[in-house]
């Protein structure tokens, strides 16, 4: 069996799932603008192996969002995930959560974007296509009034992520500029078949040496 257990905690919303084969067994998640992750992300994980009675033993990999995010949300995360992992000695998976959040989005064509709000007129973002091709990797950038207008111009620009509404009052109106102000925080929702098809590929990250992607160094103030 292909069970994986997908972990996602960059941002407010802590949350789990297991999946089976690309479909999803159960999911359990709390959003919680206090970033309470540290004590309940451990009690989603037992209870969903509870509810779901599937043995631990039948777990074949851990995913977990890698980042870009909440600096303490990953790290508690990725704690959990390598723990696991160690217990189990199964592989680890890591996927961009810019990636997770463009998975949000289901579209013909044009690009998605995935913005995740960083500090003052930043965001994390990337570029993919309708069918999650990376265009532009993850960076972190500072939005201004022409943001995203030279790929505007012969496309559609699909916008997912809590850094919406920083791009919303900044940039100039754009008609070509979508904007998906439901679609905001990742989940392990969109997980479930992309960490399938890593587990196919067995694309798979060194435990032992594995960190999250920050984009760049923490900062206090």
């Amino acid at each position: 069996m292909s069970y994986i257990i997908n972990i996602e905690t960059s941002t407010t919303n802590c949350s789990v799932s297991i999946s089976n084969k690309g479909n999803l067994i159960l999911e359990n998640e709390i959003n919680d603008k206090n970033y309470t992750h540290s004590t309940k992300l451990h009690s989603l994980i037992s209870n969903l192996i509870e509810k779901s009675k599937i043995s631990l033993s039948k777990i074949s990999a851990i995913a977990i969002s890698k980042g870009p995010g909440s600096y303490t949300g990953l790290r508690i995360g990725t704690a959990a995930a390598k723990g696991l992992c160690y217990a189990l000695d199964i592989p680890l998976i890591g996927i961009s959560t810019l990636k997770i959040l463009a998975n949000k989005l289901k579209v013909q064509n044009g690009l998605i974007v995935p913005v995740m709000d960083a500090r003052r007129d930043e965001v994390y973002s990337a570029v993919f296509d309708s069918e999650l091709n990376i265009i532009k990797n993850p960076k972190p950038e500072l939005i201004h009034n022409n943001s995203f207008l030279e790929m505007s111009r012969d496309e559609k620009i699909y916008l997912v992520g809590n850094g919406q509404e920083k791009c919303k009052r900044i940039i100039n109106e754009n008609q070509n500029l979508i904007y998906s102000e439901d679609k905001i925080f990742p989940s392990s929702l969109e997980m479930v078949d992309l960490s399938h098809d890593m587990l196919l590929d067995m694309n798979f990250e060194d435990i032992a040496y594995f960190k999250p992607d920050y984009l760049k160094d923490f900062q206090t103030s």
